[in-house]
């Protein structure tokens, strides 16, 4: 475009801004002419917006163009398409009314077969992005992105313009319905894919955890592969590190999720781990090499730390720590303190890091304000009993030279320590006291507050606090805040040092009136709420505590003239008066609440974009914070079953008047207890799995049943046989074996692939009601591909603790062109753990009238089917009574159609438990009687239940 090179040319050829202006002047005029005249070509619509966003670009407004960028989206030439979506993206912001004009063609784009024309649509969604072009395109996008026909570079465009919408605006994102088809993503082949579609799971997992949970397995496994299998393409090796930006992306990714209880991926991530810390125990010449490895391998130790404190890697990880706190670089250092920070956070034994104690002190001199913000925060993490007074010690030397930008949060992290830790009050005093002296405008409202209130509940306190805080009122300047907790301190407890010497009542008054003439109007207004409860005590110094009454009559302020006109009424009553005396009485004891002070901290900490899976503050905090986040009670297999839980006057008032605080801190000072009692509502549950709402279902993590006529009769005869199939359709068998050896068994799962395409993304997952009576976990991590026409297995261990009814639920999910998620019974019931008793007929019958009727005895008459020649079919019976591992005894019952059973249940929490059953059919009535008596009334029920479902005439076996 020959003339925008000559436009260019001529602006940067003015030698001054007058003749830059006056040739922009010029062009825009004459742009304005062609506009309006119309009839312009692509060409010279495209050239002409050329010119218009350089001239934005240098700085100056525009106000045409903006009709023509529109067009210009429309033409199918891609350089003129090109300077079009420029224009959009920067001329237009994102509540401009051109950008509805855009949102078809944008539409469009998108879903053409022109990867070029994808990548610039997503571009101006990502980089304009409003609230009407995330509602209106959110769904193209995602579909691009899951699409099996889009390129890679794509699909990556398409992840990172999702995680960008999400960021701006997370409603019209429906992440948990879009969980499986998203983490799905994480096997692809790509490994420039798999890190944007993980930065994109990090941002939706952190707001969704139940819904993303598979994306646990995932990262465990993709990380094997990279650390220990070494399965990646080398242009994804950086320095002979293997993509190190998607290490670090999936070690922080798993610590969003608690520790797993599942024994194979607590190995997996022991071996990653492992190989992460050998590789980096040695550092390179190459300065790059050394970067990726510590990168990764700060993230290692925070997963490490995350996992289990107490184990053999994380004493390494303290080794290695120790290393890089002491480092020449900035960077490794303030990573060292940080990590170790973490670590202090969670370990129960702070032996480790005190032995560094010395290091880190000096940090806090460190030449970079970030190392020492991060010393600060472990300085503060690591603090205990027995160090206390020293870290107190050196914080508070520190203060009086730190930078401005970290007092305030010293501050706050050093009253939290002084009240946590405090061997005696008088230290606790002291220390806050030189605390407010030191600091000055830093202190917050938050921290005398707390004073005021730990003095007023510590009654032995009170004498020694009033000397100390009169001591500090002698210097020569005193900040505001001290002022303030002196006339609150000596207002109420002045009298209880007034006859010792050199803290006479006139001392007292002339120490604390001479810094009011520095204050602001609240603090004097709180000063005469002092003087009033003066005068209530020393009436020896009535009289200039009147006449200071009398000048504040007459001052502009409304809220001192109004005090002073009501204190001064109060001081003329006469002297035996009982109003004054009621109305001056001793502030009562606040009731106990937690500190504002953690609450502030803790707010400071969550407002941060990246949520940590952890707080500073030593151990105790983090384990409040997680029974914090533990008591939010969510949906569970139960709820969506239907088988969840039913569900003293002057100085208060001068410390909330005036002050530029919080509600929750002037609350804290008055008393008030804030928390609610929690909600009396239900839980919601559902009749049964098919009738829970899907967002729900998918918010909570939970799949929804597979459910047909084929896969029930499945389910219902493996629960009395060993192995056969479970389902299958055109696509998949899955077919199963089992063995049972007291509470222990083991279930082997055939999965078939039956087309001649591979099934890739492949994930299994177990879902379990109750983990706390049954126990199942795969052997190992399955492979995420089944190849054409061939099987694979996986084996799955289970244990049997306490007696319960709900089946754990195997959810399958692949990539097969579309995704598919299938989610099945697994035929894992109580009966399964039954062994065998034999027993003659006298111990049958006694033991059956021992344990007695109900609740501990199961009946019920139901229905059952005759054979083709109307007799009762014994042969079926005994053969479901003796699949449900009970020992069928001959000869017992006297009616030889009956069937006498017996059996123990084998459990390792609740040990062992007798079974007996009873089965009376009778062939006339085409009625049968089942009765089961146990030990446990659910074992009884349970097994009741299982017996007779498939012995019923509405049985489908």
């Amino acid at each position: 475009m020959r003339g925008l090179t000559q436009f260019i040319a001529d602006i940067r050829g003015a030698r001054v801004r007058e003749l830059e202006e006056k040739r922009i002047n010029k062009e825009m005029a004459n742009i304005r002419k062609r506009f309006k005249d119309g009839n312009l070509d692509g060409y010279q619509k495209k050239k002409y917006v050329a010119k218009v966003i350089f001239t934005y670009i240098l700085g100056y407004k525009v106000d045409v163009g903006h009709m023509e960028a529109v067009n210009l989206i429309s033409s199918p030439k891609y350089s003129e398409k090109q300077i079009g979506y420029l224009a959009v993206t920067l001329l237009m912001h994102e509540n401009s009314d051109f950008l509805r004009l855009v949102v078809n063609s944008i539409r469009k784009d998108l879903n053409e077969n022109n990867e070029i024309n994808n990548c610039l649509a997503l571009h101006a969604i990502a980089n304009v992005g409003g609230q009407e072009m995330a509602e209106a395109l959110a769904e193209d996008v995602h579909r691009l992105l899951i699409s099996p026909t889009s390129e890679n570079f794509v699909r990556k465009k398409a992840a990172l313009t999702l995680l960008r919408l999400y960021r701006k605006h997370p409603e019209v994102i429906p992440a948990a319905e879009w969980a499986l088809r998203i983490v799905a993503l994480m096997d692809d082949t790509d490994l420039g894919v798999v890190i944007c579609v993980t930065s994109l799971v990090m941002a939706l997992a952190q707001d969704h955890l139940d819904a993303f949970a598979v994306c646990y397995q995932k990262a465990a496994d993709r990380l094997y592969r990279l650390v220990v299998e070494h399965e990646f393409a080398a242009t994804y090796a950086y320095y002979k590190v293997p993509s190190p930006w998607l290490q670090v992306k999936l070690l922080r990714l798993l610590q969003y999720y608690p520790p797993t209880e599942d024994v194979t991926l607590r190995k997996v991530l022991h071996e990653v781990l492992q190989a992460i810390m050998a590789n980096s125990a040695e550092p390179s010449r190459n300065v790059q090499h050394n970067n990726a490895q510590h990168a990764i391998l700060f993230e290692a130790i925070g997963l490490a730390i995350h996992l289990d404190t107490n184990s053999p890697l994380v004493t390494t990880a303290a080794v290695l720590l120790a290393r890089f706190i002491s480092s020449k670089e900035t960077n490794v250092r303030y990573l060292g303190l940080d990590t170790m920070a973490h670590l202090a956070a969670r370990t129960d034994n702070l032996d480790a890091i005190k032995r560094h104690q010395g290091t880190i002190i000096l940090s806090l001199r460190d030449k970079d304000i970030s190392v020492r913000r991060r010393a600060l925060d472990l300085l503060y993490s690591m603090c205990d009993t027995d160090n206390s007074e020293l870290i107190v010690g050196e914080l508070l030397r520190y203060l009086k030279i730190a930078d401005y930008g970290l007092r305030e949060e010293m501050v706050l992290k050093i009253a939290i320590l002084t009240e946590k830790y405090a061997s005696t009050y008088k230290w606790y005093v002291d220390t806050i006291l030189e605390l407010i002296s030191a600091a000055g405008d830093h202190v917050g409202d938050e921290v005398w507050y707390r004073v005021v209130q730990i003095v007023t509940n510590t009654e032995d306190l009170q004498p020694y606090a009033a000397k100390v805080v009169f001591e500090y009122m002698k210097s020569p300047s005193s900040h505001e805040s001290l002022v303030k907790v002196g006339g609150y301190i000596l207002g109420e407890y002045g009298h209880l040092i007034a006859n010792e010497p050199g803290y006479s009542p006139l001392e007292q008054f002339q120490v604390l009136h001479s810094k009011s003439q520095f204050c602001v109007a609240p603090t004097r207004a709180l000063l005469l709420s002092t003087y009033i409860k003066w005068v209530n005590v020393f009436p020896e110094i009535k009289g200039q505590l009147v006449n200071v009454f009398e000048r504040y009559r007459h001052v502009l302020d409304v809220d001192l003239q109004q005090r002073a006109c009501e204190y001064y009424t109060l001081a003329s009553r006469p002297d035996d008066d009982e109003l004054l005396q009621n109305v001056c009485e001793e502030i009562p004891p606040f009731p106990p609440r937690e500190s504002a002070l953690l609450g502030r901290m803790n707010k400071k900490h969550l407002d941060t974009e990246d949520k940590r899976t952890w707080i500073h503050g030593g151990k105790d905090a983090n384990v409040e914070r997680e029974a914090t986040r533990k008591n939010t009670r969510k949906l569970t297999l139960g709820d969506v079953n239907g088988t969840g839980a039913t569900n003293g006057v002057a100085h208060a008032a001068d410390a909330a008047a005036g002050q530029d605080a919080t509600n929750e801190t002037i609350n804290s000072l008055l008393g008030l207890e804030l928390s609610t009692s929690p909600s009396s509502g239900t839980a919601p549950a559902f009749p049964n799995m098919q009738s829970a709402p899907a967002a729900a279902l998918a918010e909570a993590g939970i799949p929804r049943l597979t459910v047909n006529a084929s896969v029930d009769r499945w389910y219902e005869k493996l629960t009395y046989t060993a192995d056969g199939v479970l389902y299958e359709d055109v696509q998949l068998q899955i077919g199963i074996k089992s063995r049972y050896h007291g509470h222990i068994g083991q279930l082997a799962v055939y999965l078939g692939n039956k087309v001649n395409a591979p099934l890739t993304s492949f994930t299994t997952t177990l879902h379990v009601e109750d983990p706390d009576a049954v126990s199942v976990s795969f052997a190992k991590l399955a492979t995420n591909t089944i190849a054409p026409r061939t099987q694979t297995q996986q084996l799955i261990h289970i244990e049997c603790k306490k007696p319960f009814s709900k089946p754990p639920i195997l959810s399958v999910s692949f990539l097969a062109g579309s995704h598919q998620t299938i989610a099945i019974r697994l035929p894992i019931v109580i009966s399964k753990f039954v062994e065998h008793v034999k027993l003659g007929q006298a111990d049958f019958f006694e033991r059956w009238k021992i344990i007695g009727g109900p609740p501990r005895e199961a009946q019920s008459i139901f229905p059952i089917k005759l054979d083709d020649a109307g007799h009762i079919d014994i042969a079926r019976q005994r053969q479901v009574v003796s699949g449900y591992s009970l020992n069928v005894l001959d000869g017992l019952d006297p009616n030889p159609n009956n069937i006498v059973a017996a059996g123990i249940l084998h459990m390792s929490e609740d040990g062992k438990v007798g079974c007996l059953m009873r089965l009376e059919p009778n062939r006339e009535a085409k009625l049968c009687r089942i009765t089961v008596r146990s030990t446990s009334e659910a074992v009884a029920a349970e097994m009741q239940r299982l017996i007779q479902k498939p012995l019923g005439a509405d049985s489908i076996s």
